[in-house]
């Protein structure tokens, strides 16, 4: 849908969108110096949280010569304003492509940014072949490398216990109560504290670094240089295998072992190689990285639930048998873990008696 020109929004009713007008006068301040033409104003992107991001047009000097077009970035407080312009820095001054900060209110919640263009790495990958899929995946995982490298104990909030365990409960209040219907019994609960009790130690025993913690396809675009990196404002210092764990067992694609091990083994050797303290065992490397998105999974498999009945976006529900497929074959793996996989298969009858929306 293509949004009404900015300066008709001033006689709008009452039921016209409010944050809309405040964002088309805070641009219109900023609409000579970058050249903006508020009448192209439109929809650029989807988000799971209440940010909302808009393409316009601009031809300013700050911008590329013979114009070009930017992101106007509403993010209503409490959304994180403050959070993106100081990640944007961290990553810049690490040398990683982020939209450049032209403009910000962190009172209102708006932002002027670059734009990176349409092109993202989710729709790209799934039409390469394998070749060019893998110089992809390991160009991102070049840029998480360098992101790691600059990584400083109290920049950002620390990825802790606390922090672990609010995420895993996610799945038992929104996807076993909410979307099963079903309470957590004496005996669930028994299987998730001792699950969640095995994944927080093995996040804790890692080794801390900056972490983006949505560091996915969906969030990477094609850039010059690849990747253009989106949707950083959450990051946070954690375990080092967390980000590997999102970029390859993701919500919206997913890989056959041979080529997530090929990522996998590529990013251990380069990291090693460039002085990060990943575990010197590979084996030991690959189960941390495994437990460690099993916990990302967890979270999701509650997120989701919670997206759908409370924010009314429903479109994420479709991915859940894809958690549920990673998070089954990660537990039959190993054998501490084999408790939850049961109780997964238990879950997932009952979801299919109730009925996914997929």
């Amino acid at each position: 849908m293509t949004l009404p020109p900015v300066s008709s929004l001033t006689s709008a009713s009452s039921t016209a969108d409010a944050r809309l007008e405040l964002l088309g006068a805070w641009l219109q301040t900023h609409a000579g110096r970058y050249g903006l033409d508020l009448a192209t104003l439109k929809p650029a992107s989807a988000d799971a949280s209440f940010r909302r991001y808009f393409r316009l047009a601009g031809s300013g000097a700050e911008l590329v010569a013979g114009g070009a077009t930017v992101i106007a970035v509403d993010a209503p407080p409490p959304e994180k304003c403050r959070e993106f312009v100081q990640v944007a820095g961290l990553l810049a001054d690490a040398g990683v492509h982020v939209p450049r900060v032209l403009e910000v209110d962190l009172d209102a919640g708006f932002m002027l940014v670059t734009d990176l263009g349409t092109q993202s790495y989710l729709s790209t990958l799934k039409q390469s072949s394998p070749a060019e899929a893998k110089t992809l995946m390991r160009d991102a995982l070049d840029a998480l490398i360098r992101w790691q490298l600059a990584s400083r104990e109290d920049v950002l909030p620390p990825f802790d216990e606390a922090f672990l365990r609010r995420e895993m409960e996610l799945m038992p209040e929104w996807f076993i109560g909410r979307h099963l219907g079903q309470e957590v019994d004496k005996n669930t609960r028994g299987v998730l504290d001792r699950t969640f009790a095995l994944l927080v130690a093995s996040a804790r025993a890692q080794p801390q670094v900056f972490m983006l913690r949505d560091f996915m396809p969906r969030n990477l675009m094609i850039a010059s240089p690849n990747p253009g990196v989106l949707d950083f404002q959450d990051a946070v210092y954690g375990p080092i295998t967390y980000d590997v764990a999102s970029l390859l067992r993701d919500a919206f694609i997913g890989w056959d072992e041979e080529f997530e091990l090929d990522c996998f083994v590529y990013y251990w050797e380069r990291a090693k190689k460039a002085g990060l303290p990943v575990d010197a065992d590979f084996g030991e490397f690959y189960r941390q990285l495994e437990w460690m998105g099993l916990q990302r999974h967890i979270k999701v498999l509650g997120l989701f639930c919670r997206i759908n009945y409370r924010d009314s976006k429903p479109h994420y529900m479709a991915d859940l048998p894809r958690f549920i497929g990673y998070a089954r074959k990660v537990c039959e793996r190993y054998r501490p873990l084999v408790p939850f996989a049961r109780l997964l298969d238990d879950l997932e009858g009952r979801a299919v008696d109730v009925g996914y929306t997929f």
